[in-house]
């Protein structure tokens, strides 16, 4: 499991009465991935920056299109409300966003979670046991906001297996249903649930099914039937042994630099690789000055190591071997 795509959310926030779109929820999941990843952490006073290029990255589209997104949502993310019942049982109505501010000439938004937001999210691993903790790159795939939102209810319930019954309208609010849509069930099952559930089983790491609770030939309430793939799960072995080795070179690029095929990095060897200096002078230029990828050598690491791992032959203007050889690139541990 990669920490700097965890998304961890209070189970109270997660539960919440919640009326996004799709742009303002993957907004909202980006501020909390990289108030992580970069160490700010999240405060109501510390504005959050997301860069257009950062979006597009993760949801697979354009930059243009996730500028584009990006500022569609600025203004109306501001407006959005949600609520929540608190410790001592009583409803509590919150926004999302402090304050909100688009950076025209760098292509991004800074933003600021309320006090019930920021209380809500934590970054401290050892509490994770009390919240809701999933992967960024499993919904970054989802195209409707209902599947996403479905993803984020039942995933806290995969090591029970299952959900208590859900109240419909407790259903509807938490997915974002406004009370004037999909009134009719019929509606609500193809164009929501059904929808949400299917989208879920192709692209996710869950498998997904659901009863109906019914008081007479009314549906009431429904339960959620979830866990993990098998064959997910052998993915995510498959991963882990990949970050112990890590194949950097095609075969087509194997034979033009006269690399061995056995010349294989672990992940220490790749860290040297992308932070010599030799690597930044070929590559830096991807990565704009502004972007929070260059606040911080981690960063730089862990958003680089990813592109060349997922890439290999993009990166090929020198061998690897010559990047991890450059005397000015730093150890990391036993390499």
């Amino acid at each position: 499991m990669s920490k700097h795509d965890l998304v961890v959310k209070a189970n109270r926030l997660n539960m919440a009465l919640q009326y996004l779109t799709l742009p303002e929820l993957r907004i909202i999941q980006l501020a909390i991935v990289d108030a992580r990843e970069t160490g700010k952490g999240l405060s109501t006073e510390t504005p959050l920056k997301i860069d257009a290029k950062r979006y597009a990255d993760v949801f697979n589209t354009t930059r243009q299109n996730g500028y584009i997104l990006m500022k569609q949502s600025e203004e109306t993310l501001f407006n959005r409300r949600f609520s929540f019942i608190d410790e001592d049982e009583k409803l509590v109505k919150s926004r999302w966003i402090q304050f909100i501010r688009y950076l025209d000439n760098e292509g991004a938004i800074e933003i600021a979670f309320t006090y019930h937001v920021v209380k809500a999210i934590s970054r401290i691993d050892g509490f994770e046991e009390f919240f809701t903790s999933y992967l960024l790159n499993q919904t970054s795939q989802l195209k409707s906001v209902y599947s996403v939102r479905l993803y984020e209810l039942i995933v806290q319930w995969k090591s029970a297996g299952k959900t208590p019954m859900i109240a419909l309208e407790t259903l509807r609010g938490q997915i974002g249903i406004l009370p004037e849509e999909y009134n009719r069930m019929c509606d609500f099952k193809r164009r929501v649930l059904d929808l949400a559930v299917k989208e879920i089983n192709e692209k996710t790491d869950l498998s997904v099914a659901y009863t109906q609770n019914k008081k007479g030939k009314t549906i009431v309430g429904f339960q959620f039937m979830v866990k993990l793939k098998k064959q997910a799960d052998k993915n995510q072995d498959n991963k882990k042994r990949d970050l112990n080795k890590i194949d950097g070179i095609s075969e087509e690029t194997d034979k033009k630099n006269n690399n061995s095929h056995n010349n294989v990095f672990t992940p220490k060897q790749i860290a040297r690789i992308v932070h010599s200096k030799k690597f930044i002078a070929d590559y830096g230029s991807e990565v704009s000055s502004s972007s929070p990828v260059n606040q911080s050598s981690n960063a730089w690491i862990q958003e680089m190591s990813k592109r060349i791992t997922g890439n290999p032959p993009k990166y090929q203007k020198r061998s690897w071997q010559e990047y991890l050889d450059d005397e000015q690139a730093p150890r990391f541990g036993n390499n």
